[in-house]
């Protein structure tokens, strides 16, 4: 029996992203062809429109590595962080 290819991905969240997901990380299953914006929709469907909202101010590192490109492809076991904007003085 073979199963498709998949990616896993370790989803961390701060602030008030960890506050929309209600949870502080989670382990995400995408289709191996998968890209950044693909995980932002998988996370939106997931949580609903309180994490909807916060997820369209957020910026996210992949691996340690600030996302310029949404479109960036998700290496199996990589680990995304989900930063919102965060407020200082």
């Amino acid at each position: 029996m073979t199963t498709a290819a998949a990616t896993t991905v370790r989803v961390r969240y701060f602030a008030g992203a960890r506050a929309a997901a209600g949870v502080n990380e989670e382990t995400v299953r995408l289709p191996a062809d998968a890209r950044v914006r693909d995980l932002v929709a998988d996370l939106a469907d997931r949580h609903g429109d309180a994490l909807t909202r916060v997820l369209t101010a957020c910026s996210f590192l992949l691996d340690g590595v600030a996302v310029r490109d949404k479109a960036n492809p998700l290496p199996d076991g990589s680990e995304v962080d989900v930063l919102p904007p965060f407020a200082g003085g």
